[in-house]
């Protein structure tokens, strides 16, 4: 029981090579100018007109394929290119000239599908020496015909012509047979009687012929041609002469005249050469004007350099440092306005303080003299007329000092046309102390002259 799937994969193995063995022996290859033909199974063929047929076999041009053993049959076809020599011994032209031909032409089975089927129902077993000698036949029929209806000079001189004549006529049988004629060409002709030679010899005798002709027109024309030349060469020789006379008259007026030209264009070079020198000499000036110019604006811009340097160098010397101190000063200053700030700040704080109390002194003082004023107010009210005549008149005594003060304060006195103006000055103030009693009465309402009056009668009475 252990060997038994040993068994079976050994029957496997075997089967499987004997399978792959027949496989390879009936792959059958061919190259790719060959045709394999496998007969066998059926298939179906495409005519060039479109109709379809059916037909033993199938077939693979090239590369490979596999055929069925027992079942399926193999052959094989050449598409090769063969050459095809064609010999057509006396044969009439239309002219009626026997002559014989030979021509060389390529002949191939079709690459179409269709056609290379007939090719293989027509040529398998007979190969390619069946292919060449169809062929050679087929061509030859035709160029028979074509000969036939050609004259010896236009086959000749038009082989082009009459090889295409052959390949058209040609062209439909060898696609009924499934061959393609790739190329024809004549390659010679050739008579027995000579015609051809005739021929030849009448074109030499006329080549010859109008060589004479030629020569002796020639010689005629150049005879001619040489007179006419010498009459030509003479009369231009004369012509010539007359020319050069001609020319040598000219020349001589016109050396004069250029002689001349040239006295005058001396001249005016001289002229041009001293204005030239002049202009030359101006602007020689103009060039060291303009060069002690430059000297001097090249001067003033070293001496501009120089003012700058000399800025720069204040700049770095003075203008720095005394930035400096005035950053210097302006820190110190803004210290100091900040300490007096402080120092202000204090200050006001101390007067707020002292004014506080300051304040409150006098509204004690004020208070008080609040209380003193009601006290006095009410002092004023019980007084009389007479009370208040006298306070009055105790005041009288300072009104006429305050009127008579000025003149203590002066000096001198100088009086100009008047004696009596020192008694002028004192009844003067005499008049306004006078005028003083109307003064209290018009500010108090105090008439002084009633109280005096009425206080002398009190004292009469008593």
């Amino acid at each position: 029981m252990a060997l038994l799937p040993w068994i079976v994969g050994a029957v496997v193995l075997v089967v499987l090579l004997l399978f792959i063995g027949l496989w390879a022996f009936n792959y059958r290859k061919v190259g790719p100018n060959q045709v394999l033909v496998i007969s066998g199974r059926t298939s179906t063929v495409t005519e060039p007109d479109g109709k379809q047929r059916t037909v033993g076999y199938r077939l693979q041009v090239g590369g490979g394929t596999f055929v069925m053993p027992f079942v399926e049959s193999v052959d094989t076809l050449p598409l090769e290119v063969f050459s095809v020599s064609v010999r057509c011994p006396e044969v009439l032209t239309a002219q009626g000239v026997m002559i014989s031909a030979e021509a060389f032409g390529q002949v191939k089975a079709a690459s179409d599908e269709a056609l290379l089927h007939r090719a293989v129902e027509n040529f398998l077993s007979k190969g390619s020496s069946g292919i060449t000698s169809v062929a050679q036949e087929v061509l030859e029929g035709h160029m028979r015909a074509s000969l036939g209806m050609m004259a010896v000079e236009e086959i000749y001189t038009e082989r082009d012509k009459f090889a295409d004549r052959v390949r058209q006529a040609a062209g439909e049988d060898f696609e009924r047979l499934g061959l393609e004629l790739l190329s024809f060409s004549l390659k010679d002709i050739s008579d027995a009687q000579g015609y051809l030679q005739a021929l030849g010899a009448r074109r030499i005798a006329e080549v010859k012929r109008d060589a004479t002709l030629a020569q002796a027109e020639t010689e005629r024309d150049s005879t001619i041609q040489a007179a006419e030349y010498r009459k030509q060469g003479d009369i231009a020789r004369l012509l010539a002469e007359a020319e050069l006379a001609k020319a040598t008259r000219d020349f001589e007026m016109q050396r004069a005249d250029f002689q001349a030209s040239v006295n005058v264009k001396r001249a005016a070079a001289d002229v041009a050469y001293d204005l030239e020198r002049a202009k030359l000499s101006e602007e020689l000036k103009r060039q060291e004007y303009a060069v002690r110019l430059t000297e001097k604006e090249l001067a003033a811009k070293v001496e501009e350099q120089e003012i700058v340097r000399r800025e720069k160098e204040l700049e770095a010397t003075v203008k720095r440092p005394a930035e400096a101190m005035h950053y210097q000063a302006k820190l110190e200053a803004e210290t100091d306005a900040y300490q007096k700030e402080l120092e202000a700040k204090g200050k006001a704080a101390g007067i707020r303080l002292y004014g506080l109390t300051e304040a409150e002194a006098i509204a004690a003082k004020g208070k008080a003299e609040a209380d003193a004023m009601r006290q006095k107010a009410q002092a004023w009210k019980e007084y009389t007329d007479a009370a208040l005549a006298e306070m009055v008149i105790k005041q009288l005594p300072e009104l006429a000092r305050a009127v008579s003060e000025p003149l203590s304060k002066v000096d001198k006195i100088i009086m100009v046309g008047d004696a009596n103006g020192a008694s002028k000055l004192t009844g003067q103030v005499a008049r306004v102390i006078a005028q003083l009693p109307a003064v209290v009465e018009s500010l108090t309402g105090i008439k002084l002259e009633e109280i005096l009056k009425r206080g002398k009668k009190e004292g009469d009475t008593k």
